[in-house]
């Protein structure tokens, strides 16, 4: 099975760079990675580039230009420039412990998608990590628990990797985030990938989510699996989240299963070399 990791972004190379470290010092290094860039200034393509140059495995840098928020069309761009046959989504903010490819290798089953957590640390905790450019996914677990009794980090056990527990089915599409969510690259072309008519933050995973279940496909649960270190951030505009709200009410109540606006409008970028800002 081919592995591609494809990490979207957005202006804030700081993070990005801790982030991409943290696939550098994964256990398993036999996957991809693909930055998928919604549009960020130079500062992020020379972060992108800096760490291809030393990584043990093919980085790819797939930019669009800035136009609003358009995760889904950044996405579906990274995912029409990789032809691995499972795709790990997740985000520039997101930092990976290192047997976080492992563990989604693991978890990767057919008739399956995997919808993994997060552990979601403070503004202050986040603004020292960055600006000391801190490993934190080299920490042992009981660092991580001395920093929860500090208010650092919302939860530890979400840290805890216990393999008896893997892949428990779960149900329903309420949870599911592309922050952490892993599919078989056969399910996402079914569904002609992401709608890309959902523009500014929020739904778009949810829509994927409910169209990956119309179509058969299970969920898995990636707790206790393959946790990801999410740093703080301001939240992003919610301008747009009405429409959004409207769009997902539109696919709850229909029966399709293939995105209106999807992964077919990319098929002409697949042998386009990546862009540059």
């Amino acid at each position: 099975m081919r592995l591609a990791v494809i990490v979207t972004t957005y202006n804030w190379p700081e993070a990005l760079a801790l982030v991409l470290a943290g696939y550098g010092a994964q256990t398993d290094v036999c996957f991809e990675l693909l930055v998928a860039d919604d549009g960020s200034t130079v500062d992020t393509a020379d972060v992108v580039a800096a760490f291809g140059r030393r990584a043990p495995f093919p980085v790819r840098h797939v930019w669009q230009p800035d136009e609003g928020f358009r995760a889904a069309a950044a996405r579906n761009r990274a995912l029409a420039r990789t032809d691995a046959d499972y795709i790990v989504f997740t985000d520039g903010d997101c930092i990976p412990l290192p047997s976080f490819v492992a563990s989604h290798k693991v978890l990767a089953q057919s008739g399956y998608f995997v919808s993994g957590h997060r552990a979601l640390l403070s503004p202050a905790f986040t603004r020292r990590a960055l600006a000391n450019k801190t490993p934190l996914f080299s920490w042992p677990l009981p660092r991580w628990v001395f920093h929860w009794f500090r208010g650092d980090i919302n939860r530890w056990m979400g840290l805890v990797t216990i393999p008896g527990t893997w892949g428990r089915r779960a149900s329903g599409w309420a949870g599911v985030k592309t922050c952490n969510l892993g599919v078989w690259r056969s399910d996402l072309e079914r569904l002609n990938g992401f709608e890309e008519s959902y523009e500014g933050w929020g739904l778009e995973d949810s829509d994927l989510a409910i169209r990956l279940l119309r179509s058969g496909c299970r969920r898995r649960s990636g707790r206790f699996a393959a946790p990801l270190l999410h740093l703080w951030h301001r939240e992003n505009s919610r301008a747009q989240f009405g429409r959004n709200e409207e769009r997902l009410a539109m696919c709850l109540n229909s029966t399709e299963i293939r995105a209106r606006k999807g992964l077919s409008e990319r098929e002409p970028e697949r042998s386009t070399p990546g862009l540059a800002p």
